[in-house]
């Protein structure tokens, strides 16, 4: 330890446990996005022990900069935080801001596209490869060939989730169409149930998601229909009629980090993480999806863990019939992030169900 100019018995700098504030935009028990965030931490602290105290701001409203940008200040100020996770796109701006205020604090957001190459990266995972596996699980399972995806924020992410699905459920069954249902939030459970609910009417026998809880799942099990979960496993939500779905494994990317700001060898780095790094997964298989599926989907898991294929790889066309992605072309990472990314490919549309 280095020597206490103070003379005092207080414990010197290196006996403290760095204290890791997390804002996060739901409960860190409310099974979905938040809770895969949470169990992250939970293991970084499994790991850690007591060189790392983890102190959490949860339910803050991601539409709020005020409400965040307070959040964020007072895990500085008052809980004397000097590392930051922000979880929820809409926590981009306020976290920017607040790195440029506090320079001696390393800052983390999940999700978005700023950075600023010294105390503020941005984080995320390739979720796309494992939702074009589950559109497989999707398209092999539905009778009526209507699944309904509801979708939170009309953003590049979301979309590229969507097309990533539909183009896995296309792969298997090009008569499938995918009818998306959007709430405008990433968290509102009621909001979520609902929009599962008039999709499950409209006739389809399957619902996925990008929300951040298992709500949708519960409106597909009382309709006794399909599911498909996101962010943590979501088996719970569905027994009987449980798909699959992308999950994160967010103590990976968090540990490594941790590490490496407590060893003096972090550098600034936007990551996007595939499926290969584990910090994005595919859930486990419900009771009803067959053998011949899960063998699929681990022969095109293998093609896309092995870097031999990915999922945006041409020709792919859009819902209106125009060629985006010629044959043998593949997505940059560049397009695949792009703002422009928010159309349609061919099987998906947020129009309504006709017929």
């Amino acid at each position: 330890g280095q020597t206490n100019p103070s003379g005092s018995n207080k414990p010197s700098g290196d006996d403290k446990p760095l204290k890791v504030g997390v804002v996060v935009i739901g409960s860190t028990q409310d099974k979905g996005y938040t809770y895969a965030h949470a169990r992250g931490m939970d293991y970084v602290k499994s790991q850690l022990g007591g060189k790392v105290e983890i102190i959490y701001r949860d339910n803050v409203d991601d539409t709020n900069a005020q409400a965040t940008t307070a959040a964020i200040e007072s895990l500085i100020e008052d809980d004397k935080c000097t590392v930051i996770f922000t979880n929820s796109f809409g926590f981009m701006e306020p976290t920017a801001a607040a790195a440029e205020k506090y320079k001696d604090v390393k800052f983390f957001h999940c999700s978005g596209y700023m950075s600023n190459g010294t105390n503020f990266v941005n984080y995320f995972g390739r979720a796309y490869q494992a939702r074009y596996l589950a559109g497989i699980a999707a398209g092999k399972a539905t009778k009526t060939n209507k699944i309904g995806y509801v979708a939170a924020q009309k953003i590049t992410e979301v979309y590229r989730g969507i097309n990533a699905f539909t183009l896995g459920v296309q792969s298997v069954n090009p008569n499938a169409t995918v009818y998306v249902n959007w709430t405008g939030t990433w968290y509102d459970p009621t909001l979520e149930k609902e929009a599962a609910k008039s999709l499950l009417q409209a006739g389809c026998d399957c619902i996925a998601q990008h929300q951040d809880t298992m709500q949708p799942g519960y409106a597909a099990a009382e309709a006794k229909a399909y599911s498909l979960g996101y962010n943590s496993p979501m088996l719970e939500s569905n027994p009987e009629g449980y798909l699959t779905g992308p999950t994160w494994d967010w103590g990976i990317y968090y540990l490594e980090q941790i590490k490496a700001i407590l060893d003096g060898t972090w550098k600034a780095e936007n990551v996007w993480r595939d499926m290969a790094s584990g910090v994005v997964k595919l859930d486990e298989f419900g009771p009803s999806v067959t053998d011949e599926t899960k063998q699929l989907i681990a022969d095109t898991k293998a093609k896309i863990v092995n870097g031999e294929w990915d999922v945006f790889t041409g020709p792919i066309y859009d819902n209106k019939g125009e060629l985006r992605v010629a044959d043998g072309e593949k997505m940059t990472d560049e397009q695949m992030l792009s703002t422009d990314f928010t159309w349609f490919v061919k099987g998906a549309t947020d129009e309504g169900i006709q017929g």
